[in-house]
Order: C-alpha cells, then sequence, then structure tokens
C-alpha cells in the first residue's frame, strides 16, 4: 500500500523566514499530497501574528512547538542571527524527540530547514532522512553564502575596508559596505555563526530558492554551472503570502484605497521587523508632507538603539502617533492615512490604487511587489536588506535609492524629491515599465508549465521515489519509550 510521504520542516524564528516556508509547505500539501510537520523552535511564547499563521495552513499541515530555550546567559546586545541559531542549537535534543516520533508513525523523507537550521542536519541522517534547505533570500545571498569559506580565507581585513567591490559568483559587484550586517563585524559571533553554516550548505542534499531566473539570471545561471561540491537548487520562487488576514484596521485602509485615483498612492512598510530613529522617523514625516503625494504609512513606535528592534515581536507598548511631528496628522488629512503598527499589505499593493512602495527591502516584501508590479524607494535597514537594495537599484532598476546625509539621516528634501520622483516623475515610468515586465515573467514561472511549478514537481517526485527506495533500505531501528 503506497505511504504518504511527509516533510518535517524546522523554520527559524521570525515572520519573514515562516511565511515562505508556509507557502512552499502550501504546495507539497495542495499540489502533491505531502504531509508537512512544522517543528518550531523557541525562546518563549509564539507571537500572536506567528500562531496566526501557524493556525490557518491547511490540512495535512500541522505544527508542533518544541519547549522553549532559555538566552539568560546571553548579553543583551546579542545579535539576532545569533540568537535564531542558538535557538536552533539548544532545541536539538527536543527537535531529536519529536524527529524520532515522526519517523517511527510516518513515511519522513526530508528534513527543511532554512538558513539558519544546518545544525539539524546531524539529526536527519541519524534517521536516514535527506537534509534539505530552503533559502528565503535572494540568489544573491545563496551564493555568497556559498563562496563565503573562500572569500573568508582570502580576505584578511573587514569586508567594508576593501577599495574594491565584492564580486560574487554570477552577480553584479557591491561594495563590502553593503554585504549582509553579520558580515561587517568579522569577530564578532554573529560572522562566525554565519560562516558556521555557510560551510555546512554543501552537506544538504538540495537548496530551494525563493527567486525565479527572470529576476535573478545571473546567479541562478551560476548554481547550473557550478563547480562539482554544491549541491542542486531549485528555484521556486516567487513564493508569496496571497492576502494577509481580515484584521479591523485592514478594512479601513482598502476603503481609503477605494477612494483615491488609480496608481496614485505611495504605501511606506518597514516589514515585520523594521524601525526607524526618532530624528528619522520625524524626517520621513515631514519628507511625506512636503511632496504632497497620497500615501499610507504602516507606523511603529522608534527605536533609536537598532533597525530591527521588532524583529521578535513588535513593540505596542507605546503609542506610535505620539511621535509623528504636531499637527502632521491634521496637515496631511486630505491625501494621506496612517495606521499603527500592521496593514494588509497584499492587499494594498494589489490595489489599484497603489502605485508605489518605500520599502526596508525585504525579500517577501520584494517578491510581493514583483507579483503585483509596483515600483519601488529602497530603503534598506538590517539583515540582506542593502544587498537587496542594490539588486533593485543598480542591477533591475526598479528601484529608487535616497540618498543619506552627513548626519547619518535620509533627510526630509530627499524623501520629498524622490518619492515625487517615483510617483509622478520620467524616472518613475521607466520603473514601472521594467517591474511590469518582471511581473508578467512571474506570473509565468508559477503558471501550470511554468519553470518555479516544474522545480516543485521534480522535487516532489524526488521525495516520492525515495519511498519506494526505502523498500530495499532498512530504517534505523527507532526504540519506543
Amino acid at each position: 500500500m503506497a505511504q504518504t510521504p511527509h516533510i518535517a520542516i524546522v523554520p527559524s524564528p521570525g515572520m519573514g523566514h515562516l511565511i515562505p516556508l508556509g507557502e512552499f509547505a502550501k504546495r507539497f500539501a495542495l499540489n502533491h499530497h505531502f504531509l508537512v510537520t512544522f517543528i518550531v523552535p523557541t525562546d518563549g511564547p509564539l507571537s500572536e501574528a506567528q500562531k496566526s499563521y501557524l493556525e490557518s495552513l491547511p490540512k495535512g499541515i500541522s505544527f508542533v512547538l518544541l519547549p522553549p530555550v532559555s538566552f539568560n546567559d546571553l548579553p543583551d546586545d546579542t545579535k539576532i542571527e545569533t540568537r535564531i541559531s542558538l535557538t536552533v542549537v539548544r532545541s536539538l535534543p527536543s527537535l531529536r524527540e519529536e524527529f524520532k516520533s515522526l519517523v517511527a508513525s510516518s513515511q519522513l523523507v526530508a528534513l527543511v530547514v532554512d538558513l539558519f537550521g544546518t545544525d539539524a542536519f546531524g539529526i536527519a541522517n541519524e534517521f536516514k532522512v535527506s537534509p534539505y534547505i530552503f533559502f528565503p533570500s535572494t540568489a544573491m545571498v545563496l551564493s555568497l553564502f556559498l563562496y563565503l569559506p573562500k572569500l573568508d580565507e582570502a580576505v584578511s581585513c573587514e569586508y567594508r575596508d576593501l577599495p574594491e567591490p565584492v564580486r560574487i559568483p554570477g552577480c553584479i559587484p557591491v561594495h563590502g559596505r553593503d554585504l549582509l550586517d553579520p558580515l561587517q563585524e568579522r569577530k564578532n559571533d554573529a560572522y562566525k555563526w554565519v560562516l558556521h553554516h555557510a560551510k555546512r550548505y554543501r552537506l544538504a542534499e538540495g537548496i530551494m530558492l525563493n527567486s525565479f531566473k527572470e529576476l535573478e539570471g545571473g546567479p541562478i545561471k551560476g548554481f547550473q554551472e557550478a563547480e562539482s561540491g554544491n549541491p542542486p537548487v531549485y528555484p521556486v520562487g516567487p513564493l508569496i503570502q496571497m492576502g494577509s488576514g481580515d484584521r479591523v484596521n485592514g478594512s479601513e485602509c482598502l476603503r481609503w484605497l477605494d477612494d483615491q485615483p488609480r496608481g496614485s498612492v505611495l504605501f511606506i512598510s518597514f516589514g515585520s521587523g523594521g524601525t526607524l530613529s526618532s530624528d528619522q522617523y520625524n524626517e520621513l514625516a515631514l519628507g511625506l508632507e512636503m511632496s504632497e503625494q497620497r500615501f499610507i504609512w504602516v507606523v511603529r513606535s522608534p527605536n533609536d538603539t537598532v533597525a530591527n528592534a521588532s524583529y521578535f515581536s513588535v513593540n505596542s507598548q507605546n503609542d506610535p502617533y505620539a511621535f509623528l511631528p504636531k499637527g502632521f496628522l491634521d496637515r496631511t488629512k486630505g491625501f494621506g492615512l496612517v495606521v499603527p503598527s500592521w496593514a494588509p499589505q497584499a492587499q494594498i499593493l494589489s490595489h489599484n490604487s497603489t502605485g508605489g512602495f518605500l520599502t526596508h527591502c525585504g525579500w517577501n516584501s520584494i517578491l510581493e511587489s514583483v507579483i503585483y508590479g509596483i515600483p519601488l524607494v529602497a530603503w534598506p535597514l538590517y539583515a540582506e536588506q542593502k544587498m537587496n537594495a542594490v539588486i533593485l537599484a543598480e542591477d533591475l532598476k526598479v528601484a529608487l535609492r535616497p540618498k543619506i546625509n552627513e548626519n547619518g539621516l535620509v533627510g526630509r528634501a530627499e524623501i520629498a524629491k524622490v518619492v515625487k520622483g517615483l510617483m509622478e516623475g520620467e524616472e518613475g515610468k521607466g520603473l514601472r515599465t521594467r517591474m511590469r515586465v518582471l511581473k508578467e515573467a512571474a506570473a509565468k514561472v508559477l503558471s501550470e508549465d511554468g519553470d518555479s511549478t516544474k522545480a516543485l514537481a521534480e522535487l516532489a517526485q524526488k521525495w516520492k521515489n525515495k519511498i519506494t527506495n526505502d523498500v530495499s533500505v532498512q530504517r534505523p531501528d527507532v526504540p519506543i519509550d
């Protein structure tokens, strides 16, 4: 009797990792009839957003929360990459117990981790389950991960001090100062963790990439021609969350958009984790006012210490309206809408009245922009977002990138100029045209006979074949406790 193939997925903390993995799981559960179990490492209770998303996943996809790990021994300034990696490492004993149970009760064919989950590979190998990586970022960043061990050996100084741009295989050159944040301090634990994972990528049997050839042709072609030793790469993107729930303030945004002219509104959001300093928050508000362009702005309380203060949980202790310039809401009432903390991003980007997106350059947000054909203002904050901004502004040419002044801020006049340029300038028209081409390409690769659909089907068949092949391969004895 045929057995249903089963995948275990171990996500790293953060909605930006969880959502694309969830969309990946949906394809296998709904289109290829797999069972999927999320095994979720935690350092405390899930956020409401994480809990709501996991509970909304369709039949055939379940989730298990591992006991929370403790970070009491870590300094308060420990970097996110270190915390994410240690969440997985410190969860390995409980992960092994869950894995043992799944192997005993189902036909487990693969373990899928995301970019910082490679320490779970040992458990997959112990139970003769294939280890895979789902890479939720760009092909450019994946190429950097695969190249990083060589780069680390070849360069002795900080990458930001290199006189020439770094030449990542298959990619446009990028200055060392624009490489992802944890690579900016090589003595820091965060760098050591990224390098640790990068060295382990070759242990995977394959890497699923949330991108597609027409978006990142250079590095994806490079993967297909890669030297022996790198695992096969499957471009399965763009996978995004279609729809963003039905929270109360979502309907207000959409009703407001219904009353605006076609393509006239700039959407401003810095994702689920991004925060601005108080001074930058003020400059952005005044710049939007000076631009005289229609806008929807998702505001969050500022943070003067780090740009990713909301990564693990949204700070809702302070009223974000209280930090706006005096009189701003009254002065912009006719052409602006300010909403606190959250808005239904996918519905806003897909709305006919939306004509631009000022974004922190998180990859999920970029893919949504591509699918809906919305040109961008690139405003990177943390992680790999500066690299993404380079792709958008210099390679694809679908984004404008505002200049930072001598005080380390994007000033109000610069903001007004860039926003006006995007929404009503000639440069904005060119960006819009190029984004429409990418929109059509994205629709094609996701179609029934598109490249991304075929890559997922190839992977599904490969995993289904493991069941047949395992008939003649004795699985490890799994003791019943």
